[in-house]
């Protein structure tokens, strides 16, 4: 239950700090549109990465705790 608790915890924090220093820059920077668009693809794919993070230690939870 506390690994249940602490991993949601991380993944906020990691969620909320992917959103506040990734898309801040690519809402607010004065760059290039090219940047910006880089900017965002990496955004994108830290984010997939966190969800597949997320998705994966669900369904393995979830496995453990039927067994």
């Amino acid at each position: 239950m506390a690994m249940n608790i602490l991993f949601g915890i991380i993944m906020l924090v990691a969620f909320l700090l992917v959103t506040f220093f990734g898309l801040g820059p690519v809402l607010l920077a004065d760059g290039s549109t090219s940047e910006r668009l880089a900017t965002l693809a990496v955004v994108v794919i830290i984010y997939a990465v966190l969800v597949t993070i997320t998705v994966v230690f669900i369904k393995k939870r979830r496995v453990k705790h039927i067994k």
